[in-house]
């Protein structure tokens, strides 16, 4: 089991033991999921007075502007109770599932893959953790690149609206997400559900040297995310979830590593980083680079881009831990660098994939790929392509901010 509290840990990312963000220049953050020392580059580049970045951070600021009107939410807000009569617990209900059409009831709902069901709206809790998320990194990042206090204020409130007044936290648990009317009152599959969370402590990183997230503010975060570690590791629902053979696998690797980085359980960020070469890569990847368990579904084009940014997530998180996954290659040719050469050509010609894809055709998520495999490979034909298929870089996407000039 996890311990309680790591006070050590906890004190680094307050600036207890460390220089703080900024004094007398800008350091790197605390991050796991961004690169802290782009991160510390591109501040100090902007406090010269960088024309380069100056477009993208006129647009973080705008945003920022409007994040400071959104009032705080929390799961209270939903108008259902949980099966355990506390509404402090997280709920949701699976997208994809439909009242039975042969039932009078409607039950129990069938499965209806990659046609989202209106009911799974009715369920306030998802779109409210969306909405705080967004706002909380808008809001931290905004803080760390101008040091405007307002921006750090209204993040911690949003912060701890959702995560530690005893009013209106949610409960560190997931037991009664993406329910199943009729058969499941939570589901491990819906552990995807928050994953944006390995985002919010990124954002706590980021407020360090705020006066307005305190050491007690931190020593709580890391007590919520001690006992939602614990629960990922340990509950009926998450430990199966380790063992998953699709894109919510790889998503519950990206969620336990962070938080194990986050709560400095080295050891245990290490054991699933290196773990992922056979239980991620070597399983979800064929020799070819693709996905076979994503090209299963309905919309295989855009799960085998949602599975891949996991894996390029993990990938990342791995390189804090010492583990090497960009490069990691099975005997018989199973890789990251492979399953993207699969999909990129696609991005120019979807007419010969072969696949079912009942959505729109989006080359979004390909880009981000794109991008991410430019750093992580050094190989500028992946930005080249990147470009082209979103039609030039853009000085005003946040994305300059995040990473390292190309």
């Amino acid at each position: 089991m996890v311990a309680l509290i790591r006070v050590f840990p906890a004190l680094i990312c307050w600036g207890l033991l460390s220089v703080p963000a900024l004094a007398g220049d800008i350091g790197g953050p605390r991050v796991f999921n961004w690169d802290s020392e782009t991160l510390g580059d591109n501040a100090r580049e902007l406090r010269r007075g960088s024309d380069r970045l100056q477009p993208a951070l006129d647009a973080l600021i705008a945003q920022a502007e409007k994040a400071l009107l959104v009032e705080p939410v929390s799961v209270m807000l939903k108008k259902q109770t949980p099966p355990s009569g506390d509404k402090h617990d997280y709920m949701s209900q699976a997208p994809y599932a439909w009242p039975n059409p042969n039932r009078e009831d409607g039950l129990p709902y069938v499965r209806r893959d990659g046609e989202r069901c209106p009911d799974a709206d009715s369920i306030a809790d998802k779109g409210h953790k969306s909405t705080m998320v967004r706002n909380v990194e808008t809001l931290a990042l905004a803080f760390f690149f101008t040091r405007d206090e307002r921006y750090a204020e209204h993040c911690a409130r949003l912060l701890r609206t959702w995560f530690l007044d005893p009013a209106t936290r949610m409960n560190p648990n997931l037991n009664y997400t993406q329910r199943w009317p009729g058969l499941f009152e939570g589901r491990r599959y819906g552990i995807l559900d928050c994953w944006q969370f390995v985002t919010v402590v990124d954002c706590v990183g980021l407020l360090t040297g705020s006066k307005s997230w305190t050491k007690d503010d931190y020593l709580a975060m890391d007590a919520w995310f001690t006992e939602y570690l614990d629960w990922l590791l340990e509950s009926k629902l998450g430990k199966p979830l380790a063992k998953s053979g699709n894109n919510h696998g790889s998503w519950y690797d990206v969620q336990v590593i962070t938080y194990a980085l986050f709560l400095g359980e080295d050891e245990l960020a290490a054991e699933f980083a290196e773990a992922a070469k056979q239980r991620r890569v070597e399983h979800f990847i064929r020799p070819d680079g693709s996905q076979p368990a994503e090209l299963a579904r309905t919309k295989s084009w855009d799960y085998s881009i949602y599975n891949l940014q996991a894996l390029f997530k993990v990938a990342f998180l791995a390189q804090h831990a010492g583990v090497d996954l960009w490069n990691y290659e099975s005997e018989d040719g199973r890789s990251l660098r492979g399953a993207l050469d699969f999909l990129a050509p696609y991005g120019r010609d979807h007419s010969d994939w072969e696949y079912q894809q009942i959505k729109d055709w989006s080359n979004g998520g390909l880009i981000g790929l794109l991008y991410m495999a430019a750093v992580a490979y050094g190989e500028p034909e992946y930005r080249e392509l990147a470009d082209e298929l979103s039609g030039g870089w853009s000085e005003t996407h946040r994305r300059n901010l995040l990473m390292p000039a190309p």
